[in-house]
């Protein structure tokens, strides 16, 4: 489907408001009002009310272990760390066949948030204003997952996923009843598309935008359409559609795995988040 002009053109504006802007009027005029925003303005840490830490190895058999301490508030800007460490695994058993348990250290240490049991949404406008570096052996996310059941049942949607010279926008869900693989909508650019037309672009914030409603997902940075997700396709073997349920969001700064190799990985390298809004219509 061709994008409204409407969408690109709020896209394009939000993306050059300063920090501090109040809802756009075009954002206005669409019917949509700010339901929820974290600006990270205050304190040192991502407010309890609001956030929960990933503690650990976590996902996908990545090496890096996430800790509070790599998540901080600096000059107005949520910052997730990601470095080069050695920490021991509390949890270690070398007869473990758990990629969780057998690992004895993590080389890299990083950090994960989420809004799980304090914040979730169903449809809306979703922001971050968001600085990366488009590094091979990093992967910063801004992504949403359901609140309700296992994965890939509950549903994911990667707003904002770079690995390995990709930006990725995608949405999966449970499509099969055999095994335990997703059903991806996937649309991965090439990070040179965006670096050709500006040398300097992963040294700048950037806008990355959902919108979301009962028949499209549409995923977008600085206004330019990255990916249209139609839901009445994106159904789990049983029938139903985990895209009609509340989903909660998460910033976090994976590293290698899918991420890439590191060997000439930069660190620290750090994933830097301005502010992140949700609206909805009334």
């Amino acid at each position: 489907m061709i994008t409204p002009v409407a969408l690109l053109f709020a896209g394009s504006i939000s993306a050059l408001l300063p920090h501090s802007a109040s809802p756009d009027e075009v954002y206005k005029s669409e019917g949509y009002g700010l339901v929820w925003s974290d600006e990270f303005n205050s304190g040192t840490k991502p407010n309890s009310q609001d956030w929960i830490y990933e503690l650990g190895f976590i996902r996908n058999q990545e090496p890096q272990w996430y800790q509070e301490q790599n998540v901080q508030i600096v000059d107005g800007l949520l910052v997730i760390t990601g470095k080069p460490d050695k920490i021991r695994n509390p949890k270690y058993q070398a007869d473990s066949k758990d990629w969780k348990l057998n690992r004895e250290f993590a080389p890299f240490s990083s950090g994960s948030i989420k809004t799980a049991g304090k914040r979730g949404w169903r449809y809306g406008r979703f922001e971050a204003r968001c600085r990366i570096k488009a590094e091979d052996g990093l992967w910063p996310a801004f992504w949403l997952v359901g609140d309700e059941g296992p994965w890939p049942y509950k549903g994911e949607i990667d707003v904002m996923e770079y690995y390995q010279q990709k930006l990725h926008a995608n949405a999966c869900w449970k499509g099969s009843e055999k095994g335990s693989a997703a059903t991806w909508d996937a649309v991965a650019t090439p990070i040179k598309e965006f670096i050709d037309t500006d040398p300097n672009w992963d040294s700048k914030f950037h806008l990355w935008r959902m919108d979301w409603d009962k028949d499209f997902i549409r995923l977008y940075v600085d206004g330019r359409l990255l990916n249209e997700i139609d839901l009445s396709k994106a159904l789990n073997w049983d029938g139903t559609n985990p895209f009609r349920k509340r989903f909660h969001i998460i910033f976090n700064l994976a590293i290698g795995a899918t991420g890439g190799k590191t060997d000439k990985t930069r660190f620290p390298s750090k994933f830097e988040v301005d502010w992140v809004r949700v609206y909805q219509r009334s």
